[in-house]
């Protein structure tokens, strides 16, 4: 009973006829039912004709379709094809269609200007498509109830672009974190798609984006951004790789981990630890500091003073770091204080960044630590001449 020009009206009629059901049509027009007659100069064919009689309520407004002796389960089921009637939840409605919520436990369905055409099993949201494409206009001709995918992919793609709200946002990204173990719905796996979910839960609020990879390598880091209020959502890697180029729907950058490893330096300040309030146990670590400094000579002349910090700036490897040569100081976390191992290894580290002016990795700062190693074996050898003999001659014996 859907069309535009009378063929599945009639085709609906006649189906009621033939199954016993009545139909009576009211309009302020004229009343209408179906009876069977002969055709004009064929009186041997009886073809299905409309009986009208005068309007039984001429003022009336509307046309009213009553069928009779048609079972409750048969008209549950039509009406279910019907938006109107199926009562799917509307979460955001954009111009070329309506996205709704899914019902629990059901395929997604897929309506087009309120008429239900599809179901999809692989589909997060349902949805109402109110602006039509050719292609699918084509494919509504040939079938009403089992549309093809290929028909009405790209209205689908559109709407999911024109969204902006909380909730549809809310539900790609927690599909985006289910790529990885293969229980995503079809939607979140085009990228465009993605991207717009990104936009929206950045211009929301506080939000960094990470890859799993990232969750498990920088989660000192992403502990960092959760305490400071962000939001971490976990994203697939082709995104990351596309975050630079995005914009938030109010045109500001997106921030991945990175980016907010650069914020956060960009605001950050020391949190300075008087050495007279130190714990006993981290005394005893900061006392060697004397000794640590007259072992590097030379390597440490560069170095005006060593001071504590609780607070340290986060590192380009996304985590936060243990000490750092700010000229002319180096300024060490607190927590190393928590041998003096640990501490002298942080110390030596940063008065090598201090001699050699270079940076990790690079062959002036591996040259400092090679030396700094070799007087640290020296220092060592001196205060035990015994046990270094000792240790001699037990190769040379073997």
């Amino acid at each position: 009973m859907v069309g535009k020009f009378g063929v599945g009206l009639k085709d609906a009629l006649a189906t009621f006829y033939r199954r016993g059901i009545e139909v009576k049509i009211r309009t302020p027009q004229a009343d209408i039912t179906l009876q069977r007659a002969a055709k004009s100069n064929f009186a041997d064919v009886k073809t299905l004709h409309a009986a009208i009689s005068a309007p039984s309520e001429p003022k009336r407004h509307g046309t009213d379709f009553t069928l009779r002796s048609l079972p409750d389960a048969d008209m549950t089921a039509a009406r279910d094809y019907f938006l109107r009637f199926a009562g799917d939840e509307e979460l955001e409605r954009t111009e070329f269609g309506s996205i709704l919520r899914r019902r629990p436990d059901q395929p997604a369905r897929i309506y087009v200007k309120g008429v239900r055409v599809a179901l999809e099993e692989q589909f997060l949201f349902s949805y109402n498509i109110t602006s039509t494409t050719a292609q699918l206009q084509r494919a509504l001709n040939r079938e009403r109830t089992n549309v093809g995918r290929s028909a009405y992919q790209d209205r689908v793609k559109a709407i999911l672009l024109k969204a902006t709200s909380d909730v549809v946002a809310e539900q790609l990204a927690q599909d985006l974190t289910r790529i990885p173990a293969g229980t995503n719905h079809d939607e979140v796996l085009w990228l465009d798609v993605q991207e717009q979910a990104v936009r929206i839960l950045a211009t929301k609020g506080k939000t960094v984006f990470v890859t799993s990879q990232q969750l498990f390598t920088m989660g000192a880091t992403v502990q960092e951004a959760r305490a400071d209020g962000y939001k971490v959502i976990v994203i697939p890697d082709r995104l990351l790789a596309r975050l630079s180029s995005l914009r938030d729907l109010n045109g500001n950058p997106i921030l991945d981990i990175r980016g907010f490893i650069q914020a956060w330096n960009a605001s950050f300040t020391y949190d300075f630890v008087d050495p007279s309030k130190l714990k006993k146990s981290e005394r005893e670590s900061w006392a060697i500091l004397p000794e640590l400094v007259r072992l590097a000579g030379d390597h440490a002349k560069r170095v005006k003073e060593i001071r504590i910090s609780n607070t340290m700036r986060l590192d380009e490897g996304a985590y936060e770091t243990e000490g750092v040569w700010d000229s002319p100081h180096i300024v060490v976390k607190r927590s190393v204080l928590d041998s003096r191992r640990h501490f002298a290894r942080v110390v030596l580290h940063e008065i090598a960044h201090a001699s050699s002016g270079a940076n990790h990795g690079s062959i002036p700062f591996m040259a400092a630590i090679d030396d700094l190693a070799a007087l640290g074996a020296i220092e060592a050898a001196r205060a035990s001449p015994a046990r270094a003999g000792d240790s001699t001659n037990s190769r040379g014996g073997a």
